[in-house]
């Protein structure tokens, strides 16, 4: 599995940005694909996650309301739109990609998403939010 992140920039808070995750190699029909931010300092945390069969969703409390993810199993795609960009959300954003369900399927029953359950990870994106 490979993952390329793309869209990442600079903008003003309140801003907006859609970040890109072009996904090779996997089976959208089968696995889940995530989010996770790590900001300078601090641990990487999950933001957000799909699982592209049934467009199953997860978000974390922080970005509840301003981010949405969906994805296009026909490019192979997954998107994270951001709105109401905050300066806390300043930060390398991933893709994580793995070919079982449950990684997503536990955070959206409340546990939260482990960066310890994805097998595949990109480069990451930069997304800094100034104030």
């Amino acid at each position: 599995v490979q993952l390329v992140e793309s869209g990442g920039g600079l903008v003003p808070a309140g801003g907006s940005l859609r970040l890109s995750c072009a996904a090779s190699g996997f089976t959208f029909d089968e696995g889940v694909i995530a989010w996770f931010r790590q900001a300078p300092g601090k641990e990487r945390e999950g933001v957000s996650c799909i699982r592209p069969s049934d467009t199953t969703t997860y978000l974390a409390n922080s970005v509840k309301g301003r981010f949405t993810i969906s994805s296009d199993k026909d490019k192979n795609m997954v998107y994270l739109q951001m709105n109401s960009l905050k300066p806390e959300d300043t930060a390398t954003y991933y893709c994580a990609a793995d070919g079982n369900e449950y990684p997503c399927l536990r955070a959206v029953l409340g546990h939260g998403l482990l960066k310890t359950e994805f097998g595949s990870w990109g480069q990451g994106t930069q997304v800094s939010v100034s104030s």
